[in-house]
């Protein structure tokens, strides 16, 4: 039996924004941009520079290899997923599916696929683009970042017109985990080029240089009318912080990424700039290895969570751009979201009833370098002065960046470390937290927390749902090797001239889609 159909037009987000589609808020020199902004009519027309870090003269266009803030943001520009997301709440929206149904026990889902959309060569998106898309992504040879999101499907097929999913496991999550980026819909899936992105989206690919530029113009016949607004898209690579921040404030560029919070107050006072800080799921972490010695002693590794000081953290690494964490990977941009849980502190005496408790005495090795995340090493500093006060004595090793993912993090049993955002609870903690998780960076195995996950993924009923994502984070704080004191914010900055940013918990850079929804104001 079919229930629980979800349709409407993309569009019909504008309906959910309305004069607020700039939903990031900017009150002078704060950094977030004004209602009055919002309210503006979109105009069309200009041309729009951004200057992104995270591009590479490796990068490659196949969608299933994307990563990084250039590559991520370009494929929001020519492509589409089956479905999108809800910038506020991040729940599913319909986008080329129009609508969906699955079955009670949530093993099959039914899309109902736009009929009226076409590719920019001029040819028509048919379900079968769709089907070859998922299978391309989904096989067990695919080098798709998007393939372990996928490896419960069983069947991908064309029943009567509408794309049907078939899962091995039950999940009640499937429509968001379509909307990965990496799931942009390609003619015939990509099999015949995997690097050819005439899609659906806003804009058309002009040229590609790997590492250095990539160019687009506007999609004259974009199925979608509510964005796209300028004429022509530039995104320069600019890996260097300084040359971002001199090609916007010089007019070179229009919009920056990745902003150190230390530059964001001047930044902002600086003529025709404004910065914009947009909450989002990314966490600084402290990870510790369960099974190995001292960390396999739930005392000593309580006695650390109490010795971390997080307002002190925000207040000087995030310069307040962020929220406090609790030590579970998930906060209230997740829907479902745990509440009621009490807020950890910093308890120096509690600490130190811990820690004498494990028994462990001597110093304590932590790993950390500026790759982990920007003030990487100021925040093991502050870590260590805060821990002595507890009695607790951490050795500071500084890793040379280079090497730091590979060498360092999920391999020394104690590190820094920097996790960004998933779609669902269920990704966040099947990446991080299942026991048999190839990225299980704290070595958590507990027989308990898995069987919940399982349930969870399966279960439709959300007020089931949402008790036992409660009891899955209560877990992973209390006996995990997970040390999480915040969640950081997005940081960019844009000319003023540039309207209708949409702050969207999804991810950073408007969740990809930055280049979607601006417009210039005249």
């Amino acid at each position: 039996m079919q229930h629980k159909t979800i349709s409407g037009p993309a569009t019909s987000r504008r309906t959910f924004l309305g004069a607020a589609i700039g939903a990031g808020f900017v009150l002078g020199s704060s950094g977030l941009w004004s209602p009055a902004a919002a309210q503006d009519t979109p105009k069309r027309g200009g041309v729009l520079r951004l200057g992104l870090d995270g591009g590479q003269t490796t990068d490659v266009l196949d969608p299933g290899t994307y990563s990084g803030s250039v590559l991520f943001t370009a494929a929001f520009c020519w492509g589409d997923r089956l479905v999108t997301t809800d910038p506020a709440t991040g729940e599913a929206l319909p986008s080329l599916a129009e609508s969906w149904t699955t079955s009670a026990d949530a093993k099959v889902w039914t899309f109902r696929l736009r009929k009226d959309v076409r590719f920019h060569d001029g040819s028509a998106f048919t379900v079968a683009d769709a089907v070859q898309t998922l299978k391309r992504h989904s096989d067990a040879n695919s080098k798709s970042a998007a393939l372990g999101l996928l490896s419960d499907i069983e069947r991908i097929e064309d029943q009567g017109g509408d794309l049907v999913i078939t899962l091995s496991n039950a999940s009640a999550d499937l429509p968001l985990l379509l909307t990965d980026y990496h799931l942009q819909i390609q003619k015939n899936g990509g099999l015949d080029d995997p690097a050819d992105v005439t899609g659906t989206g806003p804009y058309k690919l002009e040229s590609y240089e790997p590492g250095v530029r990539i160019a687009f113009s506007r999609n004259e016949h974009d199925w979608n009318p509510d964005r796209g607004y300028v004429d022509s898209v530039e995104i320069l690579v600019m890996n260097d912080s300084t040359a971002r921040i001199a090609a916007l404030s010089s007019g070179k560029v229009h919009f920056i990424n990745s902003l150190d919070p230390k530059t964001m107050g001047l930044l902002s006072r600086a003529p025709n700039v404004q910065t914009i800080s947009t909450k989002g799921k990314g966490f600084y972490s402290f990870l510790m290895h369960g099974d190995t010695a001292p960390f396999d002693n739930n005392d000593l590794r309580m006695a650390l969570k109490l010795a971390v000081d997080r307002q002190e953290m925000l207040d000087k690494i995030l310069g307040g751009y962020g929220t406090l964490g609790n030590d579970y990977p998930v906060n209230e941009a997740y829907a479902l979201a745990p509440t009621g849980i009490e807020q950890r502190v910093y308890d120096p005496d509690q600490a130190a009833f811990y820690y004498k408790k494990s028994g462990h005495s001597g110093p304590i090795v932590l790993r950390t370098s500026e790759a982990a995340f920007t003030g990487a090493v100021d925040a093991a500093v502050l870590f260590q002065a805060s821990a002595k006060r507890a009695g607790i004595t951490l050795e500071i090793r500084r890793e040379p960046d280079d090497g730091y993912w590979s060498n360092v993090w999920n391999v020394a049993p104690f590190c820094a470390s920097y996790w960004g955002g998933r779609p669902t609870q269920d990704l966040r903690y099947t990446t991080t937290q299942l026991s048999s998780g190839p990225w299980n960076d704290t070595r958590f195995k507990n027989a308990d927390f898995d069987r919940m996950l399982f349930e969870a993924r399966a279960e439709t009923d959300e007020d089931k749902r949402r008790a036992l994502y409660h009891d899955m984070a209560v877990l992973v704080r209390d006996t995990s090797g997970l040390i999480l004191p915040v969640f950081n914010n997005y940081l960019n900055a844009s000319s003023t001239k540039l309207r209708g940013w949409v702050d969207d918990i999804g991810n950073d850079l408007s969740n990809g889609q930055v280049a979607c929804r601006v417009w210039f104001d005249a």
